[in-house]
């Protein structure tokens, strides 16, 4: 079966593990697949425990899952992606650690679930006819729709009928080839081939020219069209599909009911729709020329200040990358960038704040970047430790571009209108507010340009997202020789 496949990627949990506990997890394992009943002394049995009260006794609720950038991945600062923060969440409602553990399809995440290696399957998984068949699916917290991919540059199809003749991939075991071959009949002479490997290697094929044709959810195509610029939708598939998390069948429901209790409250809280922003909410719009002229600036640019960033960054406890990405939307890495306000430099620093922060010359690359990294850092600071992060972050990513007293007036309208003030998906949204005298005359700093704050920190997510992927995918193309001051080109 896949599960040989299967590999124990984490366990976070509130206590760490002692020998006592990891000595029960492997026994309670052992009776999730065999289906054994917890004998206790005297020759007596003890009724069986249900699932939830075995995940309660056990410490720990184990979720498999499928590695993606839609799903589970390491981030910067550890696990993270859309799967790994409701699998967390739900292992704190219910008082436990999770275990994640990963499987490389669908069907071995089926095949973990079905044989008791895993609680449930929490990996992007979307709800079809044939999958209820292998699967209860717990309560949809996303809507995605199936689109076809082609690669810009080449002749975009406008339906299914005008993709007889290319090399049309579609992966297999997918929802997508579920949906594919349930037309057949409408289109007898549509071909396509399966391919191995998920919907991203499909994608990544139609980059590179290897495949001309591929489908995939909108939440992955825009999440990829960072890292490969030239994907284009050709058209959507009607309808649209609901992701669940997929539990077995089973008469023993007691899980799967604490999770329609958990995605209520999470619902109902808002958590579940600052969740889908964190990973989602800056992927709204896709700047083809933009994405493309930052990409080669990172092979272009980047290289000639890296070891600065990574200097200033260390110093202040941030990443480099981060701070290079507001760089990028401050100066795009030129140090002799003027802005027609009068700030300079590849930080964008004021007088005033360059004189502070007791900066000798603002175009100087290396104190520029030295003083806006020292600048964020105070800004970070100075944001309400009721804040958690990552909203905290980008709140001070905002402040850095309308200041910190009109990040407190937009979080007091935020409150005003009935949002939270520590999520940064309410605040953002109250944004733009800043500029309508109905409101901005109800902050202490009044008025503001909350629109160009809006994108500025938009922007920056898309670059920092591409600056992770970049690193990780070929860290080679910006690790330069010691900065010197260049040109900008």
């Amino acid at each position: 079966m896949g599960g040989s496949r299967i590999r124990n990627r984490l366990i976070y949990a509130p206590m760490r593990e002692d020998q006592e506990r990891r000595s029960r997890s492997t026994r309670l394992l052992a009776s999730l697949a065999l289906g054994a009943t917890l004998a206790i002394g005297g020759g007596c049995q003890q009724p069986e425990l249900n699932t939830l009260d075995k995940v309660v006794e056990l410490g720990e609720v184990v979720v498999v899952t499928r590695p993606g950038a839609t799903t589970y991945y390491l981030g910067p600062d550890g696990e993270t992606g859309l799967e790994f923060d409701l699998a967390q969440g739900f292992a704190e409602f219910l008082g436990v650690g999770v275990r994640i553990i990963t499987a490389h399809s669908i069907d071995e995440m089926f095949d973990a679930v079905t044989q008791g290696h895993a609680h449930f399957a929490a990996g992007g998984v979307a709800i079809t006819e044939a999958r209820r068949q292998r699967a209860r699916f717990g309560p949809p917290y996303q809507d995605v729709t199936q689109q076809v991919v082609y690669r810009f540059g080449s002749d975009r199809p406008t339906g299914l009928e005008a993709l007889n003749g290319g090399r049309f991939q579609i992966a297999s075991a997918s929802a997508h080839a579920e949906r594919v071959a349930s037309m057949q009949n409408d289109y007898p002479d549509l071909a396509w081939e399966y391919a191995d490997g998920p919907a991203e290697e499909l994608l990544a094929r139609v980059w590179t020219r290897e495949a001309d044709y591929t489908v995939a959810h909108s939440h992955l195509v825009a999440v990829q069209q960072r890292y490969f610029p030239e994907l284009r939708v050709a058209f959507d598939l009607e309808g649209t599909q609901s992701l669940a998390w997929a539990f077995p069948h089973s008469k023993d429901a007691s899980l799967y009911q604490a999770a329609e209790r958990y995605f209520a409250e999470i619902k109902e809280n808002g958590q579940l729709a600052r969740l889908l922003e964190k990973h989602y909410g800056h992927l709204r719009e896709f700047d083809y020329v933009g994405t493309r002229v930052f990409m080669r600036h990172i092979e272009e640019r980047l290289p000639h200040y890296r070891a600065w960033f990574e200097e200033a960054a260390e110093a202040n406890g941030l990443d480099w990358r981060l701070l290079a990405a507001m760089a990028y939307q401050e100066s795009h890495w030129n140090p002799r960038a003027v802005s027609p306000t009068g700030v300079r430099g590849i930080m964008m620093l004021t007088q005033a704040t360059a004189r502070d922060l007791g900066l000798d010359q603002r175009t100087d690359p290396q104190q520029s970047i030295d003083g806006g990294a020292r600048y964020f850092r105070h800004l970070w600071d100075r944001m309400p430790s009721e804040i958690p992060e990552p909203d905290r972050m980008w709140m001070a990513v905002a402040a850095y571009n309308i200041g910190a007293g009109h990040v407190a007036g937009v979080r007091h309208i935020t409150t005003l209108r009935g949002g939270n003030p520590n999520s940064w998906a309410d605040v953002k949204e109250n944004l733009p507010l800043l500029q309508q005298r109905e409101w901005y005359q109800q902050t202490r700093n009044g008025y503001a340009r909350g629109n160009e704050a809006f994108v500025y920190v938009e922007n920056i997510r898309s670059y920092y997202d591409i600056l992770l992927w970049t690193m990780d995918r070929e860290p080679h193309l910006v690790r330069g020789p010691r900065p010197q001051v260049v040109a900008a080109q």
